[in-house]
């Protein structure tokens, strides 16, 4: 259990510290709550491991009865998950189409706010140019002000050291723009939420079946009856 913990805790974990870099194209901050259930679960299943360790130690009815009911609830919390999951993914590209343009539109390379930051992070760690290609920055502020034909060092492949951004020199230049790949980043984080809440929530209906069976033989087990009861074993 300590371990499913961690793991849910650090896919969780992943899921905020990502979705930080990319929190200006997407305006939904509700997406967030799948990353934030499977914290909470991750911080659940180490007090369950507990219960059911000690359950099992002193081979207590009740406590075992405790640990079933609670996997069920952090199972019926999973599926949740996953269902939130689903749906948010699909509103990505939505959120993504209504937020980028304005993004695009605040960029100020000379003195770059946090949403300059955002788009020249994303350019670079995404490899793309733009919004649908790099001639989209012919449409924004910023290109119309310096005058000078060429778009953020941002855009400039890694594989042409001499770029400068020109427009004169396209080939220089990442092709493919950055709203495409921006909304397959976010639904991939969130893909991440959705297979660890489906892999642990298979776990947990393991969990609840072993606790059933060791339930179902100790209230058929004679001398534990008379244990309980206060009997003695003669």
């Amino acid at each position: 259990m300590g371990g499913a913990a961690g793991i849910l805790c650090y896919v969780g974990a992943y899921v905020f510290i990502t979705y930080d870099d990319y929190d200006h194209f997407f305006e939904d901050v509700y997406t967030l709550i799948p990353a934030v259930v499977i914290i909470a679960v991750g911080a659940l299943l180490f007090i369950i491991g507990l219960i059911g360790c000690c359950a099992t130690i002193r081979e207590s009815r009740c406590g075992l009865a405790t640990f079933v009911i609670i996997l069920l609830l952090v199972f019926v919390t999973e599926v949740v998950v996953v269902v939130l999951g689903y749906v948010y993914r699909a509103k990505v590209e939505n959120e993504v189409d209504r937020s980028i343009q304005k993004v695009y539109k605040t960029y100020n390379g000379t003195n770059p706010d946090a949403a300059s930051r955002a788009i020249d992070y994303v350019q670079r760690q995404l490899h793309c140019c733009g919004i649908h290609n790099y001639s989209d920055w012919e449409n924004t502020d910023w290109f119309k002000e310096t005058k000078n034909q060429s778009v953020p060092l941002s855009c400039c492949r890694e594989t042409a050291p001499s770029c400068n951004g020109s427009l004169a020199h396209p080939s220089d230049l990442y092709a493919e723009g950055c709203e495409a790949l921006v909304v397959k980043k976010l639904q991939e984080i969130m893909m991440h939420v959705i297979w660890a809440a489906l892999a642990f929530a298979a776990i947990q209906l393991l969990g609840m079946l072993c606790a059933c069976i060791v339930l179902c033989r100790r209230s058929r087990d004679p001398a534990y009856e008379l244990l309980i009861t206060g009997g003695t074993y003669a």
